[in-house]
Formats: C-alpha cells, structure tokens, sequence
C-alpha cells in the first residue's frame, strides 16, 4: 500500500490515565508495524464536556465536528470503551448518534473493550456489534478484550491481551486498504 491508510481510533475512556487509551494505543502502534497509518486520535474524555452539551452536530465545536468528519472518512476505525454497566456510556453512543447513518458503509472496525472482570467481554458482541451493524460497518471477527487484571500502571502487561492484539491486528490486515471516495 503506497498512500497511508486513514485510521481514526476512538477511545471511549472517560479519564487520563485510562486502560481503554491504552489498548488503543497498543493497536495502534502493532498497526503501524506492518502498514503507513494517518492518525486521527478521538479522547472521549477531553471532549466529552462539548459534546454532552449539545443535542445536534451544527452546535458542536468545529473540533468535534473535525472528530466526527474524521471518524466518517476513515479508512479504518479502532474504537474502544469501557464498560459501564454492561454496556458503553452514553456519551460514547451520543458520539455516535451525530455520525451520519450512510458514513461506514463497508468500513473495517476493530473493536474493543475493556472492564473490571471477565463478565463483561461480551459487550464486544452484545453492545459494540450490532451498534456498528446499524452503520452497515464491517466488524472484524476479532475483537480485544482487557480486564484490570490485564494491565500494570495502564499499561499492558498480560501475555494474553498481549497476543489477543496481535491477532486482532493480523486478522484485520487482509481487509485494510484506501476507501473509494
């Protein structure tokens, strides 16, 4: 692949350190061993404040409205939250929501999680799949799953997300290349 793939990585994270930032970050950069990547980094956190103050995308900050434009022209997306109550937070969906509803047609999606225990893994199927089904995306068979456990000092430090990563990144290299605009 010549030209860099647009990659737009959302971490639904509310907080800075945050275990979620970290796995993207971890995708990310096993991503971009293998393929040139265009990096468009969305913190739920830093501009949840703006966001959860509007009702519709016109009254977004051009910022976000860059967020959100980002997020519809990828090539590729990351998106990542943890999980509260068994689900993404509502911010999280309200990003979401302002995405128009053509915007992903076709479009590779790694998804990922992260929560206190292993209960909670299932929110990749139950919650995050049929979310960006809505969008006609393409989500990819493998997603990551982290719990506390998973991580020291926000940082990955288990052998099996470790590897969990590294498969997810594999497997979705076969569906990467350049969206026809």
């Amino acid at each position: 692949m010549s030209e860099k793939l647009k990659v737009t990585a959302v971490s639904g994270g509310a907080g800075k350190p945050s275990r979620t930032l970290a796995v993207v970050e971890e995708i990310i950069a096993r991503l971009g061993q293998h393929i040139a990547i265009d990096l468009h980094l969305i913190e739920l956190g830093a501009i949840s404040p703006s966001l959860g103050a509007v009702s519709a995308r016109a009254q977004l900050p051009d910022s976000i409205q860059n967020d959100i434009a980002a997020i519809e022209a990828a090539d590729f997306l990351v998106v990542a939250t943890p999980v509260y109550r068994a689900s993404y937070t509502g911010l999280f969906k309200h990003l979401f929501d302002l995405v128009h509803h053509e915007a992903l047609f076709d479009v590779p999606v790694l998804l990922a999680a992260t929560g206190g225990s292993d209960r909670h893994a299932l929110i990749i199927d139950h919650q995050l799949r049929p979310l960006f089904s809505f969008f006609q995306a393409l989500t990819l068979p493998v997603g990551v799953y982290g719990t506390e456990a998973d991580f020291t000092d926000y940082k990955v430090t288990s052998k099996a997300l470790d590897e969990r990563i590294d498969l997810a990144v594999a497997r979705a290299l076969p569906f990467l290349k350049p969206r026809q605009q």
